[in-house]
């Protein structure tokens, strides 16, 4: 199993608030992409305390061959303590009050794909000659879009398509999407901040994927949503078999 990550700044932005990670567990992958948001610094600093939060409270619970409830009650626990680590540190500063941060979290072992998600940062499956979204944005136009108020095409120029309605730190408890994918020997799993999903189309990424050496993929990418205005930290991680 191999992994790459990449992050940009992007064009617009004066900060990178975005952060993204990879490491091994006996063979195996944990990713994730944290996309802060707050006032200032305070974006950077949800995204920093995520990151360092998950990847803590998971190496202390992690042990060898994990069966799926474990591992989904250690996924599920390490965005809670995460959760409770920012929403503690904005209240003890005003400068820092309402931070917050996505974060897409994916555990790969050989024929499972272990998936907790908060906020708009995506996961794709690419597998079998297609690509799939496999987690749920937790957006105002998603909500919208479920509840049948909102047409499909009115989505992407919706003045409220940023908003999120569930992020880590914003709330004193917090629910992540939890997934259980099966995977077959070959497959291809991007997460993504909306740096990414939010400024390029599903097919331009599929293609790019189909088309480029894994190794220069990241870039790729990256180099994508920079021609598309670079509007946003860009940020994603790669796992393949």
């Amino acid at each position: 199993m191999q992994c790459w990550t990449a992050t940009n700044i992007g064009l617009i932005r004066d900060e990178n608030q975005d952060r993204v990670e990879a490491r091994e567990y006996d063979g195996h992958i944990l990713a994730i992409v944290c996309d802060g948001m707050g006032g200032e610094r305070s974006g950077s600093q949800a995204s920093e305390i995520a990151m360092r939060e998950f990847y803590d409270r998971f190496n202390a619970g992690y042990k060898p061959a994990l069966d799926e409830e474990k591992l989904r009650i250690l996924l599920v626990s390490s965005v809670s303590a995460a959760n409770s680590v920012i929403y503690t540190t904005a209240r003890m500063d005003y400068k820092s009050f309402g931070m917050g941060t996505t974060c897409v979290a994916a555990y790969v072992e050989p024929g499972w794909l272990s998936i907790v998600n908060v906020g708009d940062s995506r996961a794709y499956l690419v597998q079998n000659g297609e690509m799939r979204q496999l987690t749920t944005d937790h957006t105002v136009v998603n909500m919208l879009l479920a509840q049948g108020k909102l047409a499909t095409k009115e989505a992407k120029t919706h003045p409220q398509r940023n908003m999120l309605t569930r992020a880590v730190g914003v709330e004193r408890v917090v629910k992540p999407d939890y997934y259980h994918i099966p995977i077959e020997e070959e497959f291809l799993l991007l997460l993504c901040s909306d740096g990414l999903s939010g400024c390029c189309t599903e097919k331009e990424i599929y293609e790019l994927i189909r088309t480029t050496a894994v190794d220069e993929l990241p870039q790729a990418l990256v180099d994508l949503a920079l021609e598309h205005g670079g509007r946003d930290n860009i940020s994603l991680a790669i796992v393949t078999s």
